[in-house]
């Protein structure tokens, strides 16, 4: 196919429909190199037969060094949202962010370059309307997005924009950048329950005996994570002999009382003649190299330490051999750190660029530190997702990135980073996790509390509130702070975290099934409440609330004033309020949307307690022409839903040949219960239109043991 030309660009339609890309000349696609964001950057490549024109064509400024500036100017009215990991406002209008993956310790709202890099600006326009725009470059760019309603990239080589859309919808966006860049791994059922994280639990009696108030309490949690402690020095793949003797027994205790454990794991080595893992990497010739072809070495929390170049199909296939065997004793997920990668002792907080990596040519070849920085913590985190995989293929990896470029959400979940405790950030938090959801990481989350600083009981009972109904729920805090576990802030905290967790739990059949429309389709589990009505202006700038699917979470983020307090902003049509007889001023107000039905389990402790005869309530709320939608994932497939004679019916299909269970909802009128034939029910009045129904796992024909399944 003959590329055509817009202006000085050449464009050519690729990957589907409405997918265009754009280079500065033929002479720029050429040259270009390969994508790291695409997941089979290949398609990149290939140009897709049809018949549709570009409706939004980029400008191009090339400058005589090879500098590259792309402009887009958009209708007057138009929003903007995405640029990744971005600390400040939801709406972007007015902010400029440069991609460079930097160790940002207590960064602000102005805060211009954080620990991930997605050079990504979603574009809502006047009408509701959608547009994607990927500035397809590894290397430090510039979104500016100061002139309103105009997009600009600017790099300092050429690269490929690749523009989605417009299409109708925002989430038609995401579900086409996500046929390029990949989506969500999904992600094993325990690690949506609760994660609790400090710097450090540093001894296995401390580990356990964390856990096990939890379990005394009655405070649901799910995971336990050992920061750097646990290591002999700070040497990777390895344990300190006295406070973690004999780590496998510890995590037999941990599995016996239905917890998991989490284990940190940097990139930067030690480098010390006789310590295993620089042995081997030396012996490999593994290391990212000064110019001059010596291995280069950098401080970080070992002393001298050299660095893994995961560029190098031999060095992550070294990598995940370590990961392989580190897991061997029980590890069920691993947290790679300091990968942006972080060096102690330099201005730049980081590696020269001038460095060098033996990229394999698939990836971009040999090239300096500057071209690869932005994708050094997603290659780690590729070849730790690969270890895992190799070690036990019969379960799901779970791996967390602090660095992370667009595209990292194929290996890895991650989180905001460094943040302060105080009401600044716990307000930040709302935005920085749907930004990530509107760059293609649907699984991420804040340190609930602040890692840095001390959280007050009401600050730590509000962020819990609103925390365990993000994507990633997990508490962390930093060394030499008080305790931030659910318990450390007095009764009334406690019963406010108990309260918001037990939430998390009831509603992780909900969670669950969006991260499968997740992992499907590339919507974000957490959306802004805009998704439910694009063309209203006055949601685009709603960033105290948020969307799980058809359920609208409403939080506060002031101190003196809580969720049940504020006139929300709703989205139109019908939006019924309920909770599970745990409204307290600290905990988000809860809406489901008329129309949907949303699944919910019981109060469980762990995700592990469930089984297949327990009851799975469904909370029903009509709209003003019955019940339209029902969503419920069970090994890995969807609802489908049909309406027969003025009766629902809700197919729940399995992935068995022949298994599957369908429930009858009649409605009689718009105001009138519901009944369901052929299944025991009980009924709870919440609002007129809203009911709840129970029924048995094993009525809904679920025979399979798969993890898949609650």
């Amino acid at each position: 196919m003959a590329a055509a030309t817009a202006a000085d660009m050449v464009w050519v339609r690729v990957l589907e429909d409405g997918v265009f890309r754009f280079d500065a000349s033929e002479a720029a696609r050429a040259a270009a190199g390969p994508s790291l964001s695409f997941a089979d950057p290949r398609r990149r490549e290939a140009p897709h037969d049809g018949a549709d024109m570009p409706a939004v064509v980029p400008v191009c400024e090339v400058a005589a060094g090879g500098s590259q500036k792309v402009v887009i100017k958009l209708p007057p009215g138009t929003s903007f949202y995405g640029t990744g990991e971005a600390s400040g406002p939801l709406e972007r209008t007015g902010k400029r962010v440069f991609t460079w993956n930097t160790d940002a310790w207590g960064f602000g709202p102005g805060t211009t370059s954080l620990y991930q890099s997605h050079p990504w600006v979603l574009a809502v326009l006047p009408d509701g309307k959608a547009l994607g725009v990927l500035a397809d470059t590894t290397r430090r760019c510039e979104i500016d997005l100061r002139q309103e309603s105009t997009i600009k990239f600017s790099a300092l080589s050429a690269y490929p924009v690749i523009t989605f859309g417009p299409f109708n919808t925002p989430a038609d966006v995401m579900t086409s950048l996500s046929h390029a860049i990949g989506t969500v791994s999904m992600p094993p059922k325990w690690s949506l329950g609760y994660h609790q994280c400090r710097w450090s639990y540093d001894s296995s009696e401390k580990v356990l005996k964390v856990v096990r108030t939890f379990r005394e309490k009655d405070i649901p949690c799910d995971v336990v994570w050992m920061d750097i402690d646990y290591m002999d020095g700070f040497r990777c793949f390895t344990f300190d002999s006295i406070r973690f003797p004999d780590p496998i027994s510890m995590v037999d205790d941990l599995h016996s009382i239905g917890c998991k454990a989490i284990w940190m794991l940097d990139p930067g080595i030690k480098k010390e003649e006789g310590y295993f893992v620089y042995d081997s990497g030396s012996k490999s010739d593994v290391w990212i190299q000064k110019a001059d072809g010596s291995p280069f070495v950098g401080e970080v929390w070992p002393g001298d330490c050299v660095f893994p170049d995961y560029t190098s199909e031999k060095t992550r296939a070294w990598w995940a051999s370590l990961v392989k065997d580190f897991i061997s004793i029980g590890v069920d997920g691993i947290w790679n750190d300091m990968n942006e990668p972080a060096v102690f002792k330099t201005t730049t907080k980081t590696m020269p660029e001038s460095n060098i990596h033996r990229g394999d040519a698939d990836i971009g070849g040999v090239q300096n530190h500057s071209y690869y920085h932005n994708v050094y913590g997603m290659l780690m985190a590729r070849s730790t997702y690969k270890g895992m995989e190799m070690g036990n293929a019969a379960k799901r990896p779970f791996v967390l990135t602090r660095a992370g470029f667009i595209g990292s959400q194929r290996y890895a979940a991650t989180w905001t980073g460094d943040n302060l405790s105080n009401w600044e950030h716990l307000h930040m938090s709302l935005p920085m996790v749907l930004q990530l959801g509107l760059s293609g990481q649907p699984l991420s989350g804040p340190d609930i509390g602040g890692f840095a600083g001390n959280a007050t009981p009401k600050l730590f009972g509000r962020w819990m509130g609103v925390g365990a109904l993000f994507p990633f729920s997990r508490g962390h805090t930093e060394t030499g702070s008080i305790d931030h576990e659910p318990w450390s802030f007095g009764k009334e905290c406690e019963e406010v975290c108990r309260l918001a967790l037990l939430r998390r739990y009831r509603l992780l059949p909900h969670i669950y099934t969006l991260f499968y429309h997740s992992h499907t389709k590339g919507i974000p589990v957490a959306t802004p409440v805009f998704f439910a009505d694009t063309q209203d202006p006055e949601l685009r700038k709603v960033e105290t609330s948020f969307l799980l699917g058809p359920l609208l979470v409403c939080a506060s983020t002031l101190p003196n004033k809580g969720a049940h307090e504020y006139a929300h902003k709703l989205p139109k049509g019908i939006w019924l309020s309920f909770d599970f007889a745990d409204s307290h001023p600290d905990l988000p107000v809860l809406y489901l949307q008329g129309g949907a039905i949303l699944p919910v389990g019981l109060p469980i402790k762990h995700v592990s307690e469930a089984s297949l005869e327990d009851d799975l309530s469904l909370i029903i709320a009509l709209n003003e022409n019955g019940i339209y939608l029902v969503i419920l994932a069970k090994c890995c497939s969807p609802t489908i839903v049909s309406t027969e004679n003025n009766t629902l019916l809700a197919n729940t299909q399995v992935s068995e040949p022949h298994a599957s269970a369908t429930i009858y909802i009649t409605r009689r009128d718009a105001e009138a219960p519901l009944s369901m034939a052929s299944v025991a029910t009980t009924s709870c009045d919440l609002l007129v239109k809203l009911k709840v129904f129970s029924l048995k796992m094993q009525e809904m024909d679920m025979h399979s043991h798969r993890e898949t399944i609650f």
